[in-house]
């Protein structure tokens, strides 16, 4: 029941966007658009979450089990046992459907939408990036903001195999304790990723690949940290998070449009390779935004951009291998 509610979610979003773009084809206004009642009713926020909370009950409904009820009160640790799962042994009991979360994340303020296009700036001053660019929603691409760091140099697939070596401390704590995305590839861990072969990874065998990963390991931050620091255009007082984010693919290959389930505004360095970046404004947006905003990353760029408020896609262009590392700042 589950898997068709998402395939009709996901049917539902291609069919609206294929109606929006055949209208605006023939000329009508997105204003025009919006009086459609059954537009009106898809872009209230009111619905959103009446949509989402139903879809919260089917979850619940779909789990299944026989809840116990003790005096009063439901023990759902015992509930769940009857169906052979231990709540201290997992973390999610339903998985994390990206489509549910998106239903969830709060209502974007369309303000963000006040841009022309994706700027880019060199030499930038801390007052300047704070009054312009940190908290305004304004996507913007630092062209030096990785000047001088080591991790230009030094970061390297083989880098990664190394400090991630198999049956290694690091390894071992990365698949445990932080996130791995295979966005739409086949791997389940970082450790098959630095298992490839040669020819995988350069893209002569199999198929192009892009993943990424977070660490949240004391050890390899000490060890990455050496190679990077906290980029010249953050204000004392704006603390950056402890994790790194860590994000590598082939040539031709990128992640597929998505929104981030993040708090803060994000930053990311290109440190390897080149990265085309497509950003797409919230449905709630659709009519007050540009549809559509990309740029390309250089070596030794940094973007920025609150990849929880705008959709967005990428797609390693060139040659080479891309690495990017980044992390959040409030």
């Amino acid at each position: 029941a589950l898997s068709k509610v998402m395939d009709d979610l996901s049917l539902y979003q291609k069919r609206y966007d294929l109606f929006v773009r055949r209208a605006r084809a023939l000329g009508f206004s997105d204003s025009d658009i919006l009086e459609v009642p059954s537009v009106k009713c898809i872009t209230s926020p009111r619905n959103r979450w009446r949509t989402a909370l139903r879809l919260a009950s089917l979850l619940v409904f779909c789990v299944g089990v026989a809840v116990e009820v003790q005096h009063g009160v439901i023990n759902w640790k015992s509930a769940f046992q009857h169906i052979g799962v231990d709540l201290t042994e997992v973390e999610c009991i339903v998985e994390n459907v990206e489509v549910i979360a998106d239903m969830f994340r709060p209502y974007v303020d369309c303000s963000l939408c006040n841009i022309t296009g994706i700027e880019r700036v060199s030499n930038i001053s801390q007052k300047e990036f704070l009054e312009k660019y940190a908290y305004s929603g304004r996507p913007v691409v630092i062209t030096d903001g990785a000047k001088g760091w080591g991790a230009l140099e030094a970061f390297s697939f083989e880098f990664f195999r190394d400090l991630y070596k198999p049956e290694s401390p690091n390894l071992a704590s990365s698949d445990r304790d932080c996130q791995f995305f295979p966005y739409q590839t086949n791997f389940e861990n970082l450790g098959e990723v630095l298992n490839m072969s040669e020819d995988r990874r350069n893209g002569v065998v199999g198929e192009a690949w892009y993943i990424g990963w977070s660490n949240c390991d004391s050890s390899v931050t000490n060890v990455l940290r050496q190679y990077y620091k906290k980029p010249y255009f953050l204000t004392p007082t704006m603390e950056s998070s402890k994790t790194d984010w860590i994000f590598m693919g082939s040539p031709n290959y990128g992640a597929h449009l998505h929104i981030d389930a993040i708090d803060k505004t994000s930053w990311q360095a290109q440190i390897k390779g080149r990265k085309e970046w497509t950003l797409e404004p919230p449905p709630e947006c659709y009519f007050k935004c540009p549809p559509v905003h990309s740029t390309i990353l250089e070596t030794g760029d940094i973007f920025v951009v609150e990849t929880n408020k705008w959709f967005h896609k990428t797609l390693i262009v060139g040659n080479d291998l891309s690495i990017t590392i980044g992390s959040e700042f409030d």
